[in-house]
């Protein structure tokens, strides 16, 4: 191909379309997996981070949001292995891995990443809260585990041996990988909202410290200390140790352990029912048989004629009880009649009538004037008034009755 024919087969396209064909061919990557050593990484507003990831070759520039960043661990010139997808950075030209994890490579390196999150946990207190008890015989059992037929497979042949058909909730999700974390922590915060889950167990298989680094994730280990239904690790083989066992309410070496203790044995339970049964009954019948002896040397007439004695004893002291408060009751009678009766009297007491300007006239021998015509010219008299006494003589006597003296008859004639 000569150089007039190669520029004749230049396309001539705008940036724009250029950078277009750029990130749509980038994409082609798809998700990927890379190991380098950070280096220079600097911090953004909000927690994101960038830096170079090199070899010793090449280098890129790594985007991590901060999600990311709080899940992982970017330290300068620390080896680290970045998961997530290439992409064309319109902006500065430039291409740019976006990580969706960036967790550290080596177990020194894991180690101590986990150590800073063990020192967060234990400065809140939640390494040595109370933990929760493992009820006995749960309503249903919660399973967080993985898609894989394994895990499952081993939980449900210890609940076909134990207890068949005994009801367990399995949510599967992914445990390994950039989101395994949360997707753990959803998947358990469902089966925790759930009334009838009394208990939830996390399950994985084993894998290197790396794989199992999504159960030593800080944000997961809070949401175990959060949930208000007891939860059970079981992560791995025996010998692996990720942070949520420190921070779970019970810690078992495998999954199948964990079914072992969360799954009730049907035969013990029915084998303890029958033992119970038997105490219940052998205990009823010793109380039988002692209540017939008590009742075989007990004195039925003495016990009668002692309970008709207690009885009439209860009798006489409420007797006695009735008359000391039956006089105070007449007393209190009386005095009310009494007081009613005072008060009439004093309503129809002569003095009560002088008060209101009526006068009685009497004669000298005591006796009272009660007609005009009683009187004569030159009688001495007295007028007894509400307060005092009057002294009158009679100048004379009108004997003509009318209403108006019969109805002050009292008063009597005229005087001086």
């Amino acid at each position: 191909m000569t150089g007039g024919q190669l520029f004749d087969a230049t396309r001539k396209v705008s940036l724009v379309r250029l950078a277009g064909e750029i990130a749509r061919a980038v994409a082609t990557i798809g998700p990927i997996e890379t190991e380098g050593e950070v280096h220079r990484p600097q911090s953004r507003p909000g927690g994101s981070t960038y830096f170079l990831l090199k070899d010793r070759a090449a280098q890129l520039s790594v985007w991590a949001p901060a999600d990311v960043v709080r899940r992982g661990r970017v330290r300068d010139g620390e080896r680290v292995a970045v998961i997530g997808r290439v992409v064309f950075d319109n902006n500065w030209g430039r291409l740019q891995l976006t990580a969706e994890s960036v967790l550290p490579v080596g177990a020194g390196a894991v180690a101590a990443m986990i150590a800073e999150a063990r020192q967060r946990l234990a400065a809140d207190g939640l390494l040595a809260r109370p933990r929760k008890p493992i009820p006995r015989l749960p309503a249903a059992i919660g399973v967080v585990c993985g898609a894989d037929a394994a895990v499952r497979a081993d939980i449900e042949s210890v609940v076909a041996a134990r207890f068949p058909g005994y009801p367990v909730v399995f949510a599967e999700v992914t445990v390994s990988g950039p989101n395994a974390s949360d997707n753990v922590v959803a998947a358990m915060a469902e089966l925790d909202a759930r009334p009838d889950v009394d208990v939830i167990v996390l399950a994985r298989g084993g894998g290197d410290a790396t794989q199992l680094l999504p159960f030593s994730d800080e944000a997961l280990c809070r949401a175990v200390c959060r949930s208000g239904t007891a939860v059970v690790s079981a992560i791995g083989h025996d010998g692996d140790r990720p942070l949520c066992d420190e921070v779970a309410d019970l810690r078992c070496g495998t999954p199948s352990i964990a079914a072992h203790t969360v799954v009730p044995d049907r035969a013990a339970l029915l084998a303890e029912l029958d033992r119970l049964a038997e105490r219940a009954a052998a205990a009823a019948d010793a109380r039988l048989a002692g209540a017939t002896r008590r009742l075989a040397v007990i004195d039925r007439h003495r016990a009668v004629t002692d309970g008709f004695a207690v009885a009439t004893a209860r009798l006489d002291r409420a007797t006695a009880r009735i008359a000391l408060v039956h006089p105070r009751r007449r007393a209190a009678d009386a005095a009310a009649h009494l007081a009613g009766q005072r008060a009439r009297l004093e309503a129809l007491s002569p003095r009560r009538v002088l008060e209101r300007g009526y006068a009685v006239v009497r004669r000298s021998d005591g006796s009272v004037v009660r007609v005009a015509s009683d009187v004569t010219h030159g009688d001495h008299l007295g007028v007894e008034v509400s307060v005092g006494r009057i002294a009158v003589t009679v100048d004379g006597a009108d004997t003509v009755e009318t209403a108006d003296t019969v109805g002050r008859g009292e008063e009597g004639g005229g005087g001086r």
